[in-house]
């Protein structure tokens, strides 16, 4: 039927940095080489075809953080995505790097999220049209909340970050191009799975969205995800697969007549590398393996990270060596700092710099044992056992028994004593953490620099933990249990 055209869109999401492939069970598995010799065969053999990026294309990788996503842009570039959305870690080396780092891209960057806040101009343009086929596909990005929290010390800096908002701003947008025949719609969003189901809930059907290609939440799927009658994609994370839609359009009415959707594995099976991209990726490799290749430390065995919102070997580890380091009674460490899975037993720098690369400060704060319990009541609500909010690993002598039944802490003790209200201690947070401290631990600043205010230890805790794990061999993570659940 002439009224019925085809639209294939690939798509990627939190790739952080993933540009080297791996080998598993003898085959070589993702890589930036591998991914782009994928899209340029789809593009090659199936007609209509577009890909896009859902946000996180940077951080995660040595050779991301060493020149600080610029390598991230000159390789992305090569890949010629269609359209790019932001997510929260293309903020992670600042605002005006960001920019700067836009100028260097070769494919349009939308966010309808980020605005000036003294006259609400937005930082980038909020959707784009491309023409394909005779077809107008309209393109919005929206944004996680997360991104108030990495800019929070710019006042300058504003977002929509609440789900009505942004099904709000999606109608505006939607509502202001009528006088375009917009033939599909789709909404690139860094905002996690959870809240694309909401943010799908809550669109008018009138205002046209056809489909989600989603990110943050990292998110594998089998199938593509229906609310409200609205497909939800996202294909998990880093370049070892790619999403797939195939999707039949009815120009007539412009809505979705049929549609396939696949995660595609990315392996020497479906793909053949891109030459070009490769040799880009080895010279920014050959560097970074120059100045990072070197054995820091050896532990007594491979320590695991397997998800942020459980107690981990590798996240006591890195509180631990913190807490010893520091001095302080004990460490809250962000789960989302450790950015890898596995470590060890030989840890080379490279190693470290990759799977903690949020290079920060560290500061001692004063608390007293009834905010320690509020934090540790905000950290275990019922959003943090799906993976939503900000999670933390303990540091030694830490104990939390929690009834999940019952949604309560039972008891929290330090050193064997249980932590008394109007008692003292010193608690390290990193500087992300401290920023956000009402959001993250319900306690607001101004109630911890009552006492005496908070003070940098450590400007670095890249540093810390290199030099602490560079005196260290044949570190054993201990047994010991900090959150028990009963």
């Amino acid at each position: 039927m002439e009224h019925l055209k085809k639209l294939t869109i690939l798509h990627s999401n939190d790739m952080h940095g993933d540009f080297i492939e791996k080998t598993i069970d003898n085959k070589e598995v993702g890589g930036i080489s591998m991914l782009s010799g994928y899209i340029s065969k789809v593009r090659q053999e199936v007609p209509n075809t577009l890909y896009v990026i859902a946000g996180d294309m940077f951080r995660g990788s040595i050779i991301d953080s060493e020149y600080r996503g610029i390598s991230t842009i000159e390789i992305v570039n090569m890949l010629a995505p269609d359209v790019v959305t932001l997510g929260n870690h293309e903020l992670d080396y600042g605002l005006s790097h960001l920019l700067f780092v836009e100028k260097c891209s070769n494919f349009p960057i939308i966010n309808a999220n980020m605005y000036i806040t003294t006259n609400h101009k937005r930082l980038f343009d909020s959707h784009i049209i491309l023409n394909v086929d005779g077809m107008n596909i309209l393109f919005i990005g929206i944004l996680t909340e997360e991104v108030i929290a990495t800019t929070k010390q710019d006042k300058l800096i504003g977002a929509i970050v609440d789900i009505e908002e942004a099904a709000i701003e999606v109608g505006k947008i939607c509502n202001s191009y009528k006088s375009v025949d917009i033939d599909f719609t789709v909404l690139l969003t860094h905002i996690g799975i959870e809240k694309d189901k909401e943010l799908a809930a809550s669109l008018d059907p009138r205002w046209g969205v056809d489909i989600i290609i989603g990110a943050h939440s990292h998110t594998f799927m089998d199938e593509a995800l229906e609310v409200n009658g609205i497909p939800i994609a996202q294909a998990g994370e880093g370049t070892s697969q790619v999403g797939r839609f195939d999707i039949n359009i009815n120009t007539f009415d412009n809505s979705i007549e049929s549609y396939t959707w696949n995660l595609v594995p990315i392996d020497e099976d479906t793909s053949e590398k891109d030459m070009q991209l490769e040799k880009i990726v080895n010279t920014y490799k050959d560097e970074t393996d120059k100045k990072y290749s070197r054995v820091i430390t050896r532990f007594m065995d491979a320590y695991t990270h397997p998800q942020r919102n459980t107690e981990t070997e590798l996240g006591k580890l890195f509180a631990d060596a913190i807490k010893d380091a520091l001095g302080v009674d004990l460490v809250f460490l962000g789960s989302g700092s450790i950015r890898a899975k596995t470590l060890g037993p030989i840890v080379l720098y490279q190693d470290l710099m990759q799977i903690f690369p949020f290079d920060g400060e560290l500061s001692r704060i004063y608390v007293t044992g009834a905010q320690i319990k509020r934090m540790v009541r905000h950290i275990l609500r019922d959003e943090s056992f799906n993976d939503t909010t900000e999670f933390y690993q303990f540091s030694r002598g830490f104990r939390i028994e929690y009834d999940r039944d019952n949604k309560d802490v039972i008891s929290v003790s330090l050193k064997g004593v249980e932590v008394k209200d109007d008692n003292q201690y010193t608690l390290a947070l990193q500087e992300f953490h401290l920023k956000n401290i009402e959001e993250f631990l319900d306690v607001k600043l101004d109630e911890v620099s009552s006492y005496k205010r908070p003070k940098v230890l450590s400007t670095s805790g890249t540093d810390l933990l290199e030099e602490y794990l560079s005196n260290h061999e044949k570190i054993r993570v201990t047994e010991e249990k900090r959150l028990v659940f009963v």
